[in-house]
């Protein structure tokens, strides 16, 4: 059985905000992982739920906004 990914729920005020620079940078660095991780798993027809490879990309783009504005 395909293990589940949790995404962070997102509300119209951003979690990420409120990190500091070097939060923001750990947490991109674990969601490309997980990016790349979730990606395999396509190729591999092991991912049943294929939307959370979009999820992670926009919780990506997110960090990295936030990253750009600091």
């Amino acid at each position: 059985m395909a293990k589940t990914v949790k995404l962070e729920k997102k509300t119209k005020g951003r979690g990420t905000a409120k990190l500091d620079i070097a939060a923001l940078e750990s947490k991109l660095i674990e969601l490309k992982k997980q990016g790349m991780n979730l990606r395999f798993k396509h190729v591999a027809g092991q991912l049943p739920q294929t939307h959370v490879i979009r999820a992670n990309r926009r919780e990506i783009a997110k960090v990295k906004t936030e990253l750009n504005k600091k």
